[in-house]
């Protein structure tokens, strides 16, 4: 006879049982089970009374058994249950994934239109002005195809309008002392550190001369690529950066565009330019553009000034930023790109999508 063990604790108490060997049994017929050992057992079929070590027949394991085909079937329910939500999220998941796809897909070329359309504006001007106004242009609400359910704006941005850091050394290795103190005074103007040109000077120089304390560790030596490099520079926090970023750029000969600039950067242009003949400038442009440089003359207060900025002041640009974004409901494309006007086209300087 196959028997299964169970230990009774030293205090009596009730333990259900469910059925009983024949060997057993009392005058009225109802069985109990045999005991190995002296035992006591007292009450009716369903409840005994026991004290110490029982064997049970093969008959309550029976009874198990049907217990652990119930959870056995609960358990198998409930795995068939979790794959098969599982593979229905999975088919939402992709379904949900191909047609952002798509949409992403078209919304990125929506915004390569708005680029092509930067493009169009940008060479149409150069062909027919002597001069670029305003340093930004935005155009927002753009349908670039029929279709098409959602719009493109663009932010066109003319960089001769920024000082562009990489002049402070010449390509000698030398230091441009012109751009080295224009740079200072947009510093001082925005009220940052002016030990800040100091450190991208020893940036860019290829010497291991420091300027400033620790001001040539992990320096690159070599011209900067992007202007969020300065983020690398050792002494320019994040702050300083937001604070700096939209007055310089990488790009251009060093001359600004005087129909460009904003006031910070125009008040970098000499010493005795401030704050009021900024704002002047900006107000006269705002009423007739610079088609010369010459014409800063007739600027109240540049009258002697403007002189000496001849050779370093523009009134056209050559060089732009832009910004494509295209959106459709939650979804969004960015094209962020610098673009160099040659001929009746433009060069691709720069070039990310996200």
């Amino acid at each position: 006879m196959r028997r299964k063990e169970y230990e009774i604790n030293t205090n009596s108490q009730k333990v259900p049982i469910l059925s009983f060997p024949q060997s057993f049994e009392r005058e009225s017929g109802s069985k109990y089970c045999e005991a190995i050992s002296p035992i006591r057992a007292f009450g009716d079929d369903n409840n005994l009374l026991l004290k110490g070590r029982v064997w049970l027949s093969p008959t309550a394991a029976l009874h198990d058994s049907k217990g652990i085909a119930l959870v056995l079937t609960l358990m198998v329910t409930a795995l068939i249950t979790a794959l098969v939500v599982e593979f229905s999220y999975g088919v939402y998941v992709n379904t949900s994934a191909l047609y952002n796809w798509q949409a992403l897909q078209k919304l990125s070329i929506a915004a390569g239109t708005g680029v092509r359309v930067a493009v169009l504006g940008i060479t149409i001007n150069d062909s027919r002005n002597s001069y670029t106004y305003p340093g930004v242009i935005l155009k927002e609400g753009l349908k670039p195809f029929d279709d098409f359910e959602g719009s493109v704006s663009l932010r066109v941005e003319d960089e001769a309008g920024k000082l562009n850091i990489n002049t402070i050394i010449y390509p000698n290795g030398m230091l441009n002392e012109e751009a080295y103190n224009a740079f200072i005074r947009l510093l001082k103007f925005l009220e940052l550190d002016t030990s800040i040109a100091d450190r991208v000077a020893d940036w860019i120089d290829k010497d291991s001369e420091q300027r400033r304390t620790n001001s040539e560790e992990w320096t690159k030596n070599g011209p900067f690529e992007s202007v969020d490099e300065l983020l690398l520079v050792k002494g320019i926090s994040r702050a300083d950066y937001d604070k700096l970023a939209p007055y310089v750029t990488i790009y251009g000969d060093g001359r600004i565009n005087i129909n460009a600039a904003q006031i910070p950067v125009l008040v970098s242009l000499a010493d005795a330019v401030d704050k009021n003949l900024a704002e002047r400038l900006v107000k006269y442009r705002e009423l007739s553009p610079f088609n010369t440089s010459s014409d800063i003359l007739k600027v109240a207060g540049f009258e002697m000034i403007g002189t000496s900025l001849m050779g370093r002041v523009v009134v056209k640009g050559k060089v732009f930023s832009v910004r494509s974004i295209a959106e459709s409901g939650s979804l969004k494309r960015i094209i962020d790109c610098v673009l160099q006007v040659a001929g009746s086209g433009a060069t691709i300087k720069y070039w990310i999508e996200t």
